[in-house]
């Protein structure tokens, strides 16, 4: 159950109509299903090592074997997608989040859970309907390149998608560590999925990583969008053409490299989503992996709000962006920006005064 929101601010950032494009599947696992998942195993996973998923201080360390372990250990059978993913509906729903575009692994789910790809992908679009009828979002899928993996094993997965296509799953990204995997590596398996009609995009500039590799992204691997982005503010030149181009970034306020590597009180003074507006650039804030981040959307939305400064102006215009840059129909974008912004209009114009920021 929510928590009631704690003040008008939060009540407003609660009810607001929201939209995730931002979200990995097994960044969402609840506490009880990880335990559960790790019970039935033989618990591979110590005790100590779950609760430290979900216990972590101010600045997150990494925790890949955790995630790995999803693969590895815990995930084998198709239900156990089904209940990750309509849980993870169930939970965004609760935050009036109306739609979401999330990323799962299939090469993870095919080569170490042992589930084929065809019979994972029912599972999740099974749960994607249950969670339509049950809570009213609409959900769809991304299938993502692991680039820990070999370029070749992202063709394979490309493949997969395309010989199974459906309305759920709509298009492909990129993710895990950028360090060392460049998006050049895997230009093969993005083209073979443009080929196809499925959309595209690309974790690029997240850990620090040069902002040459969002030009890449962009260019080389024509991605219709960025998932984060965050270095392009180096180069201001580039970032005016990102602007002109229109390109959006779904950026993440709990993003861990800067909490990691900026001191606590400047991370949010010096963090480039403060700066990213004022350059042009289109972005819209995003939970990424909710329960590892220990974040809800409604805290995220929040975050750019008391920790960059942003106005409740700049949160409609995120809003907008979000819609600009779903891979939704033009209709239905356009039916859901009318009604979204009414939405926002009347919850805003019930806030008290001393709850709009200066900014407005």
């Amino acid at each position: 159950m929510t928590p009631a929101p704690a003040s008008p601010l939060d009540a407003f950032l609660h009810a607001i109509p929201k939209l995730e494009l931002h979200c990995h599947l097994f960044g969402t696992v609840r506490h009880d299903s990880f335990a559960a998942l790790n019970r039935r195993a033989g618990r591979p996973l110590a005790d100590e090592e779950i609760e430290g998923f979900y216990t972590r201080g101010e600045k997150p360390v990494g925790v890949l074997r955790v995630l790995r372990a999803l693969d590895a250990w815990l995930v084998r059978v198709p239900d156990d997608l089904h209940r990750l993913t309509f849980e993870y509906l169930e939970d965004a729903a609760a935050h009036n989040v109306r739609y979401a575009e999330f990323f799962w692994n299939p090469t993870g789910t095919v080569r170490d859970s042992g589930i084929a790809y065809r019979s994972a992908q029912e599972a999740i679009v099974r749960a994607i309907h249950d969670a339509k009828d049950e809570f009213g979002i609409t959900g769809r899928l991304i299938a993502a390149i692991d680039r820990e993996a070999s370029p070749e094993a992202a063709v394979e997965m490309v493949g997969w998608v395309t010989a199974n296509l459906c309305e759920e799953v709509i298009g492909i990204g990129i993710d895990y560590r950028e360090v060392d995997r460049p998006p050049e590596l895997f230009q093969e398996a993005y083209r073979d999925a443009r080929r196809a009609g499925l959309k595209t995009t690309a974790h690029a500039g997240e850990f620090g990583m040069p902002w040459t590799n969002v030009r890449t992204a962009l260019d080389v691997l024509q991605v219709d969008r960025i998932d984060h982005g965050y270095t392009v503010v180096d180069q201001p030149e580039f970032a005016r053409e990102c602007a002109e181009r229109g390109v959006l970034f779904t950026v993440v306020p709990t993003n861990s490299y800067y909490l990691r590597t900026l001191p606590p009180e400047r991370w949010a003074l010096d963090h480039p989503i403060r700066r990213m507006p004022g350059l042009g650039l289109r972005i819209h804030p995003n939970t990424d992996d909710p329960t590892l981040h220990k974040v809800t959307p409604t805290q995220a939305w929040g975050m750019m709000v008391r920790d960059f400064g942003f106005g409740l102006d700049d949160l409609r215009g995120f809003m907008h962006n979000g819609l600009d840059g779903a891979w939704i129909d033009d209709t239905t974008r356009r039916e859901w920006r009318v009604q979204w912004s009414a939405e926002f209009d009347a919850l805003r114009a019930q806030l008290p005064q001393d709850q709009i920021t200066s900014e407005d």
